[in-house]
């Protein structure tokens, strides 16, 4: 979850985001981690530069302010990047992201140019789930925007994930930004939950890939999912992992 405007190191507060709670082994996890993984924390707080938004926002035509500030728990600009570069070769009809933001307005904006697709965005916030649909109103563009309370658990993955409400039965591009690493660094790893869902030829695209808790679960996810082909990119600062599913 991330705004428009300047977003502070530390996420945003969890005690209200779900019906469920974290154990208390889960919050232990979670801080010792923190000593593993405070670097790329650090790394994440940078955005790209002036010049590699000023061009992203061209690209796309949207205006010089539209973007105030990358960086901290938002998407880079090479993330941001990479999405268009997707959504212009693939022109997907159906976008799934998990966790709303900056990502939001860019890919609807995108899918607004090539294809004309719908943008499927879910956030556990619920005041911020609304606050996504004003933003990419002020810009004459639209998502399907839901909010999406952390209260499921799975017995394969540690953390909570998002009770997910109208989900499409195909995805051709899975977008996963989300829950926040202090949910555990671990939580991603059920986004698989929609592995099944991605149509075949469809993308998924992992943010924060190169964070110590995101590469344990991609190494999990590279042996259980043979029908996808995952890649890492790190032209970013925070690690891209991409998956290419087969026909």
């Amino acid at each position: 979850m991330t705004t428009k405007y300047l977003t502070g190191l530390l996420a945003k507060d969890l005690s209200h985001a779900g019906p469920a709670t974290r154990t208390t082994g889960e919050k232990l996890f979670q801080l010792s981690f923190a000593l593993v993984q405070w670097p790329w924390l650090l790394k994440s707080l940078y955005g790209g530069t002036t010049a590699q938004k000023a061009a992203l926002l061209e690209r796309v035509g949207l205006e010089s302010d539209a973007l105030p500030h990358l960086g901290s728990w938002k998407a880079d600009t090479y993330l941001l990047h990479r999405i268009v570069d997707e959504i212009e070769a693939r022109q997907p009809q159906v976008v799934v992201e998990l966790g709303s933001g900056a990502t939001s307005l860019v890919i609807a904006k995108a899918l607004s140019l090539h294809g004309g697709g719908a943008l499927y965005s879910y956030d556990q916030h619920e005041p911020f789930v609304r606050q996504m649909g004003e933003w990419l109103t002020e810009h004459e563009l639209a998502a399907r925007f839901y909010h999406a309370p952390l209260g499921q658990r799975d017995p394969a993955w540690p953390g909570l994930w998002y009770d997910l409400p109208e989900i499409p039965a195909t995805i051709e591009m899975l977008i996963i930004d989300g829950p926040p690493w202090a949910v555990h660094p671990f939580a991603r790893g059920m986004a698989e939950r929609l592995f099944d869902r991605v149509a075949p030829e469809g993308i998924i695209l992992l943010d924060d890939a190169a964070r110590p808790g995101e590469r344990i679960v991609a190494r999990r996810w590279r042996r259980k999912w043979r029908d996808l082909d995952f890649t890492f990119e790190g032209g970013g600062t925070k690690g891209l992992l991409i998956g290419r599913k087969g026909r």
